[in-house]
């Protein structure tokens, strides 16, 4: 089975760095020390579905990929029944990020499979992110060790952006790709679009072509044409 390995930096956009996070500076600078390497510590975060957990993961992976360190991410959804076999695989990384683990709540095999690389994990100074939609004890694990050992993490809580959040972030990651959004334009998005932020910045990767191809600036009419 192919496992997502990095070179990241190579498959993610120009977003997909930690300082283009939005929002709880203090979460993104503990993925970043656990990143770098400084901390030694374990991080647990969790938060609701389109709040930058990914986010987090992937620009965990693509930073200790760009300072020489094995870094891999795994969303664990696509892993179903195999897991034992992809965590094999990540023996000797420097950091493992571990997205989705509700996707794997409930079956055994993938649990004690997690269960026994969390502990080699351990023992072998391979430094680990998790993210989950809930704490571990909400989870629903049928495996009451794995639960204990998740538990022992640092945990971080990652908020859903508000409103104007989410408009900044479109504004921010706009000014990067040499895009400038202005207020009618964010109205216009904002109420005809997805709110999480996966969904927002497959928009904008959408629009920036588009905007390309066409040798136009994103304005009102253009949108019309394009959404």
């Amino acid at each position: 089975m192919s496992t997502p390995q990095l070179p990241l930096s190579l498959r993610t956009p120009p977003d997909q760095r930690l300082e283009a996070f939005h929002g709880q500076p203090a979460v993104r600078d503990a993925v970043a020390a656990v990143a770098r390497g400084d901390s030694a510590g374990w991080l647990y975060l969790a938060g609701p579905a389109g709040s930058g957990k990914s986010h987090l993961l992937l620009a965990a992976c693509v930073q200790a990929s760009a300072m020489g360190r094995r870094a891999a991410y795994l969303p664990l959804a696509a892993f179903a029944g195999t897991l034992n076999h992809v965590l094999s695989a990540q023996e000797g990384a420097d950091l493992v990020c571990l997205d989705g683990l509700e996707t794997i709540a409930g079956h055994r095999d993938d649990e004690e499979a997690l269960f026994h690389f969390h502990n080699r994990a351990r023992a072998g100074g391979t430094a680990l992110i998790y993210a989950a939609r809930g704490n571990p004890a909400a989870l629903g694990l049928c495996l009451p060790d794995l639960a204990t050992r998740l538990g022992q993490c640092a945990r971080l809580h990652v908020d859903a952006l508000d409103e104007e959040g989410r408009r900044e972030l479109l504004r921010q990651r706009a000014a990067r790709r040499g895009l400038q959004l202005d207020d009618a334009v964010l109205d216009y998005l904002m109420r005809r679009s997805e709110r999480d932020l996966a969904s927002l910045t497959a928009l904008l990767d959408r629009l920036d072509k588009a905007s390309l191809a066409a040798q136009r600036r994103i304005t009102i009419p253009f949108l019309r044409g394009h959404l």
